[in-house]
């Protein structure tokens, strides 16, 4: 970064007003912006009905309060256009270049007011319309709220479309390397159902594998109910084999409520009432001390690799019949004595168990160094947005 960019932020940090600025309201921008509200930049209006049953079948798209979600054969408003959810769903942004139907669950741009389409698309996002709220329960936008909102924005439309060319290269990018995760993601999907189905064997590895049920080769944890559980953090395991996550919240503790236990780094977690769902996961090492309530159990591997016994669940056509195992309607918790009857085929030399776990690491590990490089790009594309779209950096 320039020196005279870090000059003229660390001014503005200040509340200071460098050469060429002005400040209105608190904010510092360059002397030829505006300080305009959003109903004099790019108004926004309720989208139009259309029940599912008229929708018929076409080219346009449907956008809902969550994006596209239907094609129909009529549309009702000429690309390209802005929405984002009015109702149910809101604070998210979409950018459509072809003519649309903007759905009544959405709010549309209405009028641009000569402004660059994309450049507004940056605004909308840029400005978090998640504050603008207005519901008690279903999440709602109140646009008259958004409408008052005042903002300072440049009216030179090129300044404009340098500004959204800049952050459509980060967002580019950002699609790319999303794309690039899912693909990796489907990939490690396939490795486990072939490599812990035995479909497909490693070199070297020629023994039958073993049919048996969980218990043989796991067993849960046995500890004593902490005292005085309203002092510690909550864990949580995740749906969709999303590993666990630690809260900031502290058990709520009843006097016939559930126990609650310390969870130790390495334990093997089972949400029972999600395992259908992929509710499973390795506790790591930065969460020792958190606890649990009884309603997650955790195991340890009396014969084998823990780490392989977890993938083994893992695997989607693994938890998805669990389902079906536990039957019924309601609330589907799987109790321990069922886990422990689980079928499952195994390889019993460890070495095959190992070579099957350090793939699928591999696998995990390239994913999460995406998933870093994703983030670092999201980062680098809010801070872009915090220069241009405040006009801390100038691109003309």
């Amino acid at each position: 970064m320039k020196q005279e960019i870090k000059e003229r932020i660390e001014k503005i940090k200040k509340g200071e007003i460098p050469e060429g600025y002005k400040k209105i309201n608190n904010s510092i921008f360059p002397k030829d912006w505006h300080y305009k509200k959003i109903i004099d930049i790019a108004p926004l209006q309720r989208g139009f009905d259309l029940p599912s049953y008229e929708i018929e079948n076409g080219k346009y798209p449907v956008c809902y309060s969550n994006g596209i979600l239907n094609y129909h054969s009529k549309y009702k408003v000429k690309g390209p256009g802005i929405i984002t959810g009015r109702s149910g769903t809101i604070g998210n942004v979409f950018y459509i270049e072809e003519d649309f139907w903007p759905h009544n669950t959405s709010l549309w741009v209405t009028d641009f007011k000569m402004n660059y389409p994309k450049f507004i698309y940056y605004i909308y996002n840029f400005i978090k319309l998640q504050k603008f709220n207005a519901g008690t329960g279903v999440p709602t936008l109140n646009r008259n709220d958004v409408h008052k909102f005042t903002i300072p924005v440049t009216n030179v439309v090129t300044e404009q479309q340098k500004i959204a060319q800049i952050l459509s290269i980060w967002d580019r990018a950002i699609e790319l390397k999303e794309k690039l995760i899912n693909e990796k993601k489907e990939y490690k999907k396939g490795l486990m159902q072939n490599l812990l189905s035995g479909k497909i064997r490693l070199p070297g590895f020629e023994e039958k594998w073993e049919k048996t049920n969980v218990g043989e080769v796991l067993d849960f944890v046995r500890k004593e109910p902490i005292k005085n559980p309203q002092d510690y953090y909550l864990l949580t395991v995740k749906l969709h084999v999303k590993g666990i996550e630690a809260t900031n919240k502290k058990p709520n503790v009843t006097e016939k409520g559930r126990p609650y236990f310390l969870r130790e780094p390495n334990e093997l977690l089972i949400g029972r009432q999600n395992f259908h769902n992929g509710g499973i996961g390795i506790v790591p090492e930065n969460m020792k001390g958190f606890v649990a309530s009884n309603a997650i159990s955790s195991m340890y591997a009396k014969k084998g690799l823990l780490k392989f016994y977890f993938y083994y669940f893992a695997n989607e056509n693994f938890y998805k019949k669990i389902e079906h195992i536990i039957g019924g309607t309601g609330q589907k918790e799987i109790s321990e004595t069922m886990i422990k009857k689980l079928k499952i085929v195994i390889p019993k030399d460890l070495k095959e168990q190992q070579a099957i776990v350090n793939i699928l690491s591999t696998a995990d590990k390239e994913i999460k160094l995406l998933e870093e490089e994703l983030e670092a790009l999201k980062q680098q594309k809010r801070g872009l947005m915090q220069l241009l779209l405040t006009g801390i950096v100038r691109v003309n």
